[in-house]
């Protein structure tokens, strides 16, 4: 008696559903990319209970005829591609032909769909994959699929979905995604009867704001860059605005949705320590290329891409991000209150907790033009005071405790830093607080610099130029340093002692664990020549222990965090804003190379709103 039997149809197509239909997600996003590949240019989801009751997606794109309505709910049937060699070309979202026949087979589906011109729609209702009754009915141009009663027939599946909220979250994360990928296609949702949104123009800086917050969508810093190979264009957030979780990360490869952990690393990556441990910068980025360079038949649920040379696409994509987030003014902006949930019923699953961010992104170079603006910006007393309060309201008060570095620039009275401007006089905005924090006037309001970490921002990035370029950075010392160092220390020491070397520090051996200091780079300060190299192999071992960190940024971290200004030492004027510029001559000038951030901002409109102001 032979022990193989082909199992019948209906028991295939359960089987095969498992793999295509997982959740109710799982349905709207086959029925969406259909309602895509049909040219619709309006599509309405409706869903009740989550999705385990009902999905309906509704949209005016060409519709079916009779026969090829009837094939569309048979397994392997699709008009998206005829023969193997159109895998190697697909223009399409759909392909395979399973969704219709995996999600009719476990569900009690209805197709209606209408084509241009035709008095009445086709109406067909399938329970478990078979059809059950067909007829005419009113209707428009497009087609309506609705799927209820999701896993009806399959116990096991349906026990095992998630919470109400838990599958309703997955759903609207996906129609978000496809919201803001196709701008030219209107959307409503609408949710146990309760619509929750309704976009019916292209503008996707509204839909952005409506997603996350007012204001969200002028905040983000523009991507773009167009070769022979791929074309890349989209947004990414500021730090500022990270969030520890990759949903909002949206990566559409010839508008498909896709996941890549190549493409999230180098995103990552391309930020470098603006984010702190475990955040995720926001995407929303589109790539165009060639279909035969990439491969979408990975996954059952075709989420998974991969590229034919995917070296060339990373070589291409890094620098692309890297360079914005290089250009653009990364400081965040004082918190102002958290964005209000977008529905009383089911919210936005995860909602981001966005800082007021009405303010657009700037380059560094605008930052830095607003501060200069600000911090030696001029004042005209005014006119008709009483005799000797004009002298007294505008001349240089003292500063308050914790202050210094309070002055004018250039002046009279034989003070250097006074320049008379007729009856103007120019000020420098610049104090320093509790000899720890750098506060400058802006034009927009107020930037807040922490010295320490500035300093190091400043250090690290000319270190690792040093080391890059060898350009000679050593001084060499009229009194040679001796210092004794540990075994283990010792066995740091011979690890970067040509890196050593390559940043500034002229070392020589003088016996057994013994090295003489007869050169430091020129940032050392003076006296400290012995302690700086002590600290930095100290900060080095741990580094390494802890971070895993390549041996030359280890070691220009390790540097710059032992040779920059400490908090508590108290700096001249001109110290201030020497620092202040060189911070802004550096790459990232916005957090420093441990990932906390150097620059706060505080604009007009955050200080009227605190105090009242309308």
């Amino acid at each position: 008696m032979a022990g193989i039997a082909r199992l019948p149809e209906s028991v295939a197509n359960k089987i095969s559903a498992g793999e295509v239909v997982q959740r109710p997600v799982s349905v709207v996003k086959e029925l969406l990319e259909n309602a895509i590949d049909a040219g619709a240019d309006r599509i309405s989801v409706i869903i009740s209970d989550a999705g385990k009751e009902l999905v309906r997606i509704v949209d005016n794109g060409c519709g079916m005829e009779r026969d090829d309505a009837l094939l569309s709910v048979e397994r392997f049937a699709t008009s998206k591609i005829r023969g193997v060699e159109d895998l190697e070309d697909l223009s399409s979202l759909g392909f395979r032909g399973e969704a219709l026949a995996s999600i009719s087979s476990v569900s009690h589906f209805e197709l209606r769909t209408a084509v241009e011109g035709s008095p009445l729609a086709l109406s067909f209702r399938y329970e478990g994959g078979v059809l059950v009754e067909e007829a005419r009915v009113q209707g428009e141009r497009g087609t309506s699929i609705s799927v209820r009663n999701l896993f009806y027939n399959v116990p096991a599946r349906r026990k095992f979905l998630k919470s109400n909220a838990t599958e309703y979250g997955h759903i609207y994360e996906l129609v978000r995604s496809f919201v803001l990928a196709c701008p030219e296609i209107s959307w409503q949702m609408v949710n146990d009867g309760e619509e929750l949104f309704n976009f019916r123009t292209p503008d996707l800086n509204e839909r952005l704001d409506f997603f996350y917050g007012s204001g969200f969508a002028e905040s983000l810093v523009p991507v773009t860059e167009e070769n022979d190979y791929i074309s890349i264009r989209g947004f990414i957030g500021r730090p500022a605005l990270q969030k520890r979780r990759r949903l909002d990360q949206y990566f559409f490869i010839n508008r498909r949705l896709v996941q890549n952990r190549m493409l999230s690393q180098a995103l990552q990556q391309a930020y470098g320590e603006l984010l702190v441990e475990r955040q995720a910068p926001f995407a929303l980025l589109f790539f165009e290329m060639d279909p035969s360079r990439i491969d979408v038949n990975v996954h059952p649920a075709k989420l998974e891409v991969r590229f034919e040379d995917e070296r060339s696409v990373r070589n291409m994509f890094y620098p692309v991000i890297k360079r914005a987030v290089r250009s653009y003014d990364f400081s965040p902006d004082l918190a102002s209150g958290e964005l209000p949930p977008l529905s009383t019923r089911y919210p936005s699953p995860s909602p981001i907790a966005f800082q007021d961010v009405a303010e657009p992104a700037v380059t560094k170079g605008e930052l830095y033009r607003n501060y200069r603006e600000g911090a030696f910006s001029t004042s005209r007393p005014p006119a008709n005071l009483p005799e000797g309060f004009q002298e007294q309201l505008f001349s240089p008060p003292e500063p308050p405790a914790g202050f210094v570095g309070t002055a004018s620039l250039a002046g009279s009275g034989g003070n250097e830093d006074e320049v008379p401007l007729g009856d103007a006089v120019a000020e420098v905005k610049i104090w320093q607080l509790h000899n720890k924090y750098l506060i400058c006037q802006i034009k927009t309001g107020l930037m807040i610099i922490d010295q320490h970490v500035a300093h190091e921002r400043v250090l690290y990035e000319r270190a690792v130029d040093v080391m890059e370029t060898s350009v000679p950075n050593s001084q060499q010392l009229l009194f040679p340093q001796k210092v004794e160092l540990r075994p283990w220390d010792w066995e740091i020491f011979e690890e970067i002692r040509d890196d050593l070397y390559r940043l500034g520090f002229n070392l020589s051996l003088f016996g057994s664990r013994t090295v003489m200091i007869e050169g430091v780079p020129q940032d050392v300060r003076p006296g400290s020549e012995v302690s700086i190299l002590q600290d930095m192999i100290a900060e080095y071992s741990e580094n390494a222990s802890k971070l895993k960190l390549e041996k030359r940024d280890n070691l220009a971290k390790s540097y710059s965090c032992r040779n920059a200004i400490m908090t508590g030492q108290k700096l001249s004027l001109q110290e201030m804003r020497s620092l202040i510029d060189s911070l802004f001559a550096t790459r990232d000038p916005y957090c420093c190379p441990h990932g906390r951030p150097v620059i706060i901002k505080m604009t007009l409109g955050q200080l009227d709103h605190m105090f009242g102001r309308k």
